[in-house]
């Protein structure tokens, strides 16, 4: 759950400091007083848009930090630790997010920077809003397919992804089968220049590494008189003219005359006298042995010199190095293998295209039966959310539908459309009157009962999805009376499963809360602020008198205030 949250410079929020519980909580206040801007704070902290129009005019940067209680069970960690953030399921998960005067945004989880794919990854994980535009969202029929699939959780999965295995390999046949039949009069204008390139680069004989090597030998061959000069005298210096080996063999011989005079001192010395002798000697023969084989060979280096002449021709026009000039040339020879034998590589991939559709039409038959019977819990579950929501004759169903397109997978004998979702079309149909046949909502819904629909999903998704902060941004518009308590008592009861938050303007809902924050805006030195306060009982029903009855708060709308307030707790405590 969410235990606190800070924010700092956000829009009107100079500095508040919020506490918070498990249960449901009421976020109330006169319009504009800034209730969305916690929302907005809590969003940021998921990963939302950020820009410099949210930091409070004259400050530097918006600073917001809030810190969650998780369970070592919890999905999160998982992604943490693949993210590569170090984390412990037995300490508090702290995310912290600022930005600046100048738009730029930094965002941290438990001290490390992260970007913000990775706080929208994690964020999927903390924190759920909806808000009236996500009611909207059940409007468009696209969306509901995934509302449907994540119903069915791994069961869904598990067939959606083996569907789509056979999906991406139909679609690969697919377009290389295009790709083949498109481009192959091209290919055959290239055929020509690709055989003689072929046979250029064939008859080279390129070995890996060559060109170095005959870098290597033209160095020497060009420089063979100075080698040969240099190494003479080298030689001759140690051994041949009596001022090296010589010298260095009679001063061995004078210390082994007088050794035992002084071993202590002279034992030392004479070793690594001994030892320069015989490298020194080792050396003289090794650097005659090097000049006896240095090579003149003029005809040799012409050679060299042709062959590198040759392998930098190719390089210039088939690759970087032999290695890329090779790789091109299998390249070719496969292209010129494909024009070659293009009917017959047509023919095997329509073969392997026939198999491929047989194979994708299975499973996405498979993943739409499954659909049908995961529609069927789907639909009998919202009807009965909705009956505890004052919409107890409410018919819904989630209907599955193929549609016939020629060139899609055949299915059961029908070609079908298809996409990488399966072959299915769903939406969500209802009938909200006995007698009246079942429509789309976007024909039929009215705001209040896309509310109730959207919170009916909710309460069923919050079992399955495992996010344990649910905020709920003035989704009670367009209801009121029972309705408007039916909703109370839904958020209430699903305050049970996770952490709920709601901006409201229902006294229904409000008293129904665990926990109630007051949100007001004051002016001081002309520069406006905006307050959060945790109201006790006592300011409770001041706050739900006010609601009632807008300015004037009289004895009347407090006592009503206070009997809705003792009825919720008394409703509450039924549960």
């Amino acid at each position: 759950m969410l235990t606190e949250l800070s924010i700092r410079n956000l829009a009107v929020i100079e500095h508040v400091h919020i506490r918070f519980k498990a249960g449901f909580h009421v976020l109330t206040g006169e319009t504009g007083a800034g209730k969305s801007i916690i929302i907005d704070a809590l969003t940021l902290i998921v990963g939302g848009r950020g820009s410099s129009e949210l930091v409070r005019y004259g400050a530097d940067k918006a600073e917001i930090e809030a810190m969650f209680d998780l369970p070592a069970s919890h999905p999160v960690w998982h992604t943490l630790t693949e993210f590569g953030i170090e984390s412990d399921a037995s300490e508090h998960l702290i995310i912290r997010r600022e930005i600046t005067a100048t738009g730029k945004s930094s965002s941290r989880i438990n001290g490390q920077l992260v970007n913000m794919t990775m706080l929208r990854k994690t964020g999927e994980w903390l924190v759920n809003i909806h808000g009236q535009h996500e009611h909207q969202s059940l409007l468009h029929v696209d969306e509901h397919i995934h509302s449907l699939d994540l119903f069915g959780d791994a069961e869904i999965e598990s067939a959606k992804k083996t569907y789509q295995a056979s999906y991406d390999q139909y679609m690969k046949l697919q377009k290389e089968l295009n790709d083949l039949q498109e481009t192959s009069k091209q290919a055959l204008q290239m055929l020509d220049l690709y055989r003689f390139q072929i046979e250029e680069i064939s008859s080279a004989k390129l070995k890996l590494g060559e060109d170095e090597a005959l870098a290597e030998e033209k160095r020497k061959l060009a420089n063979a008189e100075k080698l040969y000069q240099s190494s003479s005298e080298a030689y001759d210096f140690l051994y041949a003219t009596n001022r090296g080996l010589d010298a260095a063999g009679k001063a061995v011989s004078r210390l082994q005359d007088i050794v035992q005079l002084d071993p202590t001192n002279l034992s030392p010395i004479l070793e690594q006298a001994q030892s320069a002798f015989y490298q020194l000697e080792d050396a003289a023969y090794q650097i005659r042995d090097y000049r006896d084989s240095i090579e003149f060979n003029s005809s040799r280096l012409d050679y060299i010199e042709q062959r590198l002449d040759t392998i930098t021709s190719l390089r210039r026009k088939y690759g970087e190095n032999i290695k890329e000039i090779l790789n091109y040339l299998e390249k070719i020879k496969n292209e010129v293998d494909t024009i070659e034998n293009k009917d017959e590589i047509i023919r095997k991939l329509e073969d392997k295209l026939i198999l491929a559709e047989k194979q994708v039409g299975v499973h996405a038959l498979d993943l739409s039966n499954l659909r049908k019977g995961i529609a069927s819990d789907l639909s009998a579950q919202i009807e009965h959310e909705l009956r505890d929501l004052q919409m107890e004759r409410t018919q819904f169903r989630v209907q599955i539908a193929h549609i016939i397109d020629d060139r899609g997978v055949e299915v059961d004998g029908n070609k079908v459309r298809f996409s990488r979702q399966g072959i299915d079309q769903v939406e969500f149909l209802m009938a909200p009157n006995p007698g009246e046949p079942l429509r789309g909502l976007s024909k039929i819904a009215s705001g209040g009962e896309l509310s109730r629909i959207m919170l009916a999903m909710k309460a069923i998704f919050a079992r399955i999805d495992q996010i344990p902060v649910l905020v709920f941004d003035e989704v009670d518009t367009g209801v009121s009376g029972r309705a408007a308590q039916a909703i109370a008592e839904k958020m209430s009861v699903l305050s049970q499963s996770c952490q709920v938050f709601s901006i409201t303007h229902l006294p229904q809902v409000a008293s129904f809360a665990d926990v109630h924050f007051y949100i007001r805006k004051e002016v001081d030195h002309e520069r406006t602020f905006t307050r959060v306060q945790d109201m006790p009982d006592a300011g409770r029903i001041e706050e739900l008198a006010r609601m009632l009855g807008g300015v004037e708060v009289t004895e009347t709308t407090l006592h009503h205030a206070g009997e809705m307030l003792t009825m919720a707790k008394n409703k509450k405590a039924r549960v």
